[in-house]
């Protein structure tokens, strides 16, 4: 990152912050959350995701173990939970955003 001259007024220096910070913010894998120890069976598995709106996405982390993991295509309750579909039974934390 480059240096900042030394005698900037306030709206200056916030408006470079704002540049250099409004991109990280407005990520949608920023705005995401981290739900540890999910038990997926082999079938379907319906987790909270408390984001309290649509997910945008999600990706496992750290599985221990082999599967193959999906999103089902029917999504009961979009809002609160993620219905997940495994071909094995696998513990894993889950990042949704």
């Amino acid at each position: 990152m480059a240096n900042l001259p030394l005698q900037q007024t306030l709206p200056q220096l916030q408006s470079k912050w704002s540049t250099a910070l409004n991109p990280v913010i407005a990520n949608l894998l920023v705005n995401g959350q981290l739900i540890s120890n999910i038990s997926l069976i082999n079938g379907t598995t319906v987790v909270n995701h408390k984001l309290g709106r649509n997910i945008q996405g999600w990706f496992l982390v750290s599985p221990q173990g082999a599967a193959i993991v999906y999103q089902a295509v029917r999504q009961p309750n979009p809002t609160l939970t993620i219905t997940l579909v495994s071909n094995a039974a696998i513990v894993t934390d889950l990042w949704v955003f």
